[in-house]
């Protein structure tokens, strides 16, 4: 049995595209407060390159003792925003301090160019905010997230209003690099402290100084092991299926997450068992659904079939580590998911179906290629009604919506890499000026009220 399992595996990596996706480094920040943002900067990076400077390597060793990919080393730290309270400096200047010390050592992303601000703007927020176009154009590997509501807080439309402009603002400050700012974004409602994939990482105040996440990525999987099974089985059989398999994938993330932590002689954090995609071929939770029974992801049942797999994935994980977190659950980013992509091109997959899919699946509307000429308004609009179904159903939802400036609909808009491509999907321009500009809270839903 042990051998036939080790068989399994090696198969899941070598043709099914099984890997683990990121080795996230959690850095606190809290220690490099300092009224002169100068002395602030040089302690973080001080900080930074001393923790991780064994990453990288480390992460590499990894794969070539195991023979397990590890893709991406990155780090989290500290919302950043905390830090601009203190020093009162230009933001700007932390973000070209994390970008240094991504150079330095290697890393893939750095995340945590945050701020939250669900319930309003505390000292630091809104300079920070302000500054993220701007952040992002002058670096590569520098990340940024909002927070802008929550099940207990509600929606701060504020918040809301300011994103929509700030999304449309990166977008343009990297035209020249195919709107890639927009694309290092995320605007969340329910942001978990302690989520290993990008943009949206950031360490959260109540971690440890420093500690080790794992984001295990294995669609491929999945959908291999469907496509064997009987096209008879019924739908429980199928989650039963899945859920065998998110075990085998969920426990090789437990196995590097301890190896690191013991080599970097960091506490362990969690694994996130989320199915994270790519643009390979087969590497797809488009295709999952598609093995499913449905012709194209997107058509009616989708949903369905997208609920079932996310809570496989959870119970089946759940089974392989005690330290479950993160996000946890099946990943849509349409640029990212070549399944998605032939979806949204054949016109089978619309916002309005991704954004019913969000209700269920781990994260929300995510690289999804929008008109250039949509306005903040309309974009701000996305923003709300995505942080409504996260405040509502006491789930993480997310946006990260790019404007493609200068491209219409059906264009194709190329990042390269993880962060793949897609076509600029039509969506719905009705003005909502009014509504976006009343600004002020979205009460929390009664649920919240549970203490």
């Amino acid at each position: 049995m042990q051998t036939k399992e080790i068989l399994e595996t090696i198969k899941m990596i070598d043709e099914e595209c099984l890997d683990i996706r990121t080795i996230t480094m959690g850095i606190s920040l809290m220690d490099c407060m300092d009224p002169d943002i100068h002395k602030s900067c040089e302690k973080i990076e001080k900080k930074i390159c001393t923790l991780a400077k064994d990453l990288v390597k480390v992460g590499n060793d990894i794969s070539k003792t195991y023979g397990i990919p590890v893709v991406n080393k990155r780090i989290s730290v500290t919302p950043i925003s905390m830090l601009v309270a203190c020093s009162k400096g230009n933001p700007v200047e932390y973000a070209l301090t994390l970008e240094r010390c991504a150079q330095k050592l290697g890393v893939d992303f750095i995340g945590g160019y945050s701020a939250l601000v669900q319930k309003g703007y505390a000292h630091g927020d809104l300079e920070l905010i302000e500054s993220i176009p701007e952040a992002l154009a002058k670096t590569s590997h520098v990340c940024a997230s909002v927070n802008v509501g929550s099940t207990k807080a509600g929606i701060n439309m504020d918040a809301v209003k300011k994103m929509g402009s700030i999304v449309k603002k990166c977008s343009e400050l990297t035209i020249d690099n195919n709107c890639l700012g927009a694309a290092k974004l995320v605007v969340f409602c329910n942001a978990p402290e302690d989520n290993p994939f990008m943009a949206g990482a950031f360490h959260g105040v109540g971690e440890a100084d420093c500690i080790i996440n794992v984001g295990v990525s294995g669609p491929g999987v999945v959908r291999a092991t469907l496509a064997k099974a009987d096209k008879n089985l019924r739908m429980d059989e199928i989650a039963d299926l899945i859920k065998r398999t998110a075990f085998k994938i969920t426990r090789m993330g437990q196995l590097v997450g301890n190896e690191a932590s013991k080599r970097l002689n960091v506490p362990f954090g969690i694994v996130d068992l989320s199915l994270a995609p790519t643009p390979a071929i087969g590497d797809s939770v488009a295709y999952i659904l598609e093995e499913m029974g449905l012709e194209t992801c997107g058509a009616y049942g989708t949903t369905a079939c997208l609920a079932m797999l996310n809570d496989a994935v959870k119970k089946g994980g759940v089974m392989a580590t005690s330290h479950v977190g993160g996000l946890s659950g099946a990943f849509i980013p349409v640029s990212e998911d070549a399944g998605m992509i032939h979806a949204t091109e054949t016109g089978v997959l619309t916002l309005e179906k991704l954004e019913a899919m969000t209700a269920v699946c781990s994260v929300g509307l995510d690289m999804i290629i929008i008109p250039g000429e949509t306005s903040e308004s309309v974009i701000s609009g996305i923003i709300a009604d995505e942080a409504a179904i996260g405040m509502v159903n006491s789930k993480t939802t997310a946006v990260r919506v790019i404007p493609a400036i200068g491209k219409q609909v059906g264009d194709i808009l190329d990042f390269g890499g993880l962060l793949g491509y897609g076509p600029v999907m039509e969506i719905n321009q009705t003005p909502n000026d009014v509504m976006i500009n009343r600004g002020g809270r979205i009460p929390s839903p009664l649920q919240a009220l549970k203490n």
